[in-house]
């Protein structure tokens, strides 16, 4: 291209651009006005009836916050209510306790023993007595008899209790 077209084109776009900003800064406008098309802005009944109609609940601040504290204290009346419940079930819980009679026969072993008493809910785990009953060299000792043991007692008393 030549520097002459070029010269040429950009004359051409500062004449029009110039023209453009005439026409636009040459027509008047009532003051306050603008020369976009304003739309009538709903009032505020309009809007909640519109709303409304759509489906949507519409409060104000203060009904929203009334709101909000009822349901806070409805969800603390059930918590308190829950925390309650859980804890007469708790009671109710630690009030049971589990008796039973152990009939250990000639040639049973520590871990048969130790089924019994778990479900006799004496204990947890058979395996847990068996492993003491070993450590302490009580295995051979285990004697024919009827022993009445119940949930409170601990290992240690179930085993002492056993293994007279």
């Amino acid at each position: 291209m030549k520097a002459n077209l070029i010269n040429s084109f950009a004359a051409g776009l500062l004449i029009s651009a110039s023209v453009c900003g005439i026409v636009y800064f040459s027509q008047s406008t009532p003051k306050g006005q603008t020369n976009q098309v304003t739309a009538k802005s709903p009032t505020e009944e309009e809007m909640k009836t519109s709303l409304s109609n759509a489906g949507y609940v519409i409060l104000t601040k203060t009904e929203w916050d009334e709101q909000l504290a009822a349901a806070e204290e409805e969800a603390k009346g059930q918590q308190t209510q829950k925390e309650q419940t859980d804890q007469s079930e708790k009671q109710d819980n630690e009030k049971v306790i589990y008796r039973t009679v152990i009939n250990v026969a000639s040639g049973m072993t520590s871990i048969e023993v130790g089924d019994a008493l778990v479900q006799g809910e004496i204990i947890d785990n058979a395996m847990t007595f068996f492993n003491e009953v070993e450590k302490r060299g009580l295995a051979n000792d285990l004697k024919p008899g009827t022993y009445k043991l119940d949930s409170n007692m601990s290992l240690d008393e179930v085993i002492n209790t056993i293994f007279q």
